[in-house]
């Protein structure tokens, strides 16, 4: 365990959709370093009232206060489209095991808007690092959770930005759900405070991608989702 003093004492962000990789993300953050801020962006997602949500209980659990929480409208991500997340006219699809396949839940170019608002936010705060729980394995092979897309992000990070040693973390890049459940467990992470459902905001429909994905993962930890679905996939 990282004592304070070795903790680092410059403030970090952190980026948090209310899910569960980003939860896991935050609580590795906060294990190393002093001072956090959080970062959370509405984008006329489908469940973006229960994100918001999980975002303000996960910030409570780590104290967080009101004038480092950000919520940030990008609704353009809504207007453009092009993902069952965003678009009313394409349906949020069912897991259908995995594949190579970029799945239309791909919301174009997200992560790229999200981490440069956290850029300048960390530019305007003074902060060094940011943590996103971008996952390889997972995310159904989405390009902006890719390992070559961060290597290139933190290249232009430092090309161009006025205060210099910015640097995106990605500390769940190579950890299976499996792993990072477990992370979350010994790291007492309020798991009940997050939410993975693409589609639905009362119960967690768990049979789309980001469900099927994330019961399996409890499946294979040997654990209990501490939240509520109104079905489950076929092959738990």
């Amino acid at each position: 365990m990282t004592s304070s003093k070795d903790k680092q004492s410059e403030l970090a962000i952190c980026l948090v959709s209310g899910g569960m990789d980003s939860l896991v993300s935050a609580a590795l953050a906060k294990q190393q370093n002093q001072h956090l801020a959080f970062l959370h962006l509405n984008y006329q997602q489908k469940t973006e009232r229960k994100e918001l949500e999980c975002f303000h209980k996960i910030a409570d659990h780590y104290q967080v206060p009101s004038e480092l929480r950000k919520v940030i409208d990008v609704s353009f991500l809504g207007q453009i489209g092009g993902s069952s997340l965003t678009d009313d006219g394409i349906d949020v699809k069912k897991y259908k095991g995995d594949t190579e396949e970029i799945p239309d839940s791909y919301v174009p170019f997200r992560n790229t808007h999200i981490l440069s608002m956290a850029v300048s936010w960390a530019e305007v705060l003074g902060a060094k690092h940011i943590y996103i729980g971008a996952v390889a394995e997972d995310s159904s092979g989405y390009p902006d959770c890719r390992p070559e897309y961060y290597e290139a992000f933190n290249r232009l990070v430092e090309v161009g930005t006025k205060a210099r040693g910015i640097k995106i973390k990605t500390p769940l890049l190579y950890m299976s759900k499996e792993q990072i459940i477990k992370k979350a467990v010994e790291l007492n992470a309020p798991l009940e405070h997050t939410w993975s459902c693409y589609a639905m905001e009362d119960k967690a429909c768990g049979v789309c991608d980001s469900c099927a994905l994330r019961l399996r993962g409890f499946e294979k930890a040997g654990m209990k989702d501490p939240i509520d679905y109104h079905q489950r996939p076929s092959f738990l």
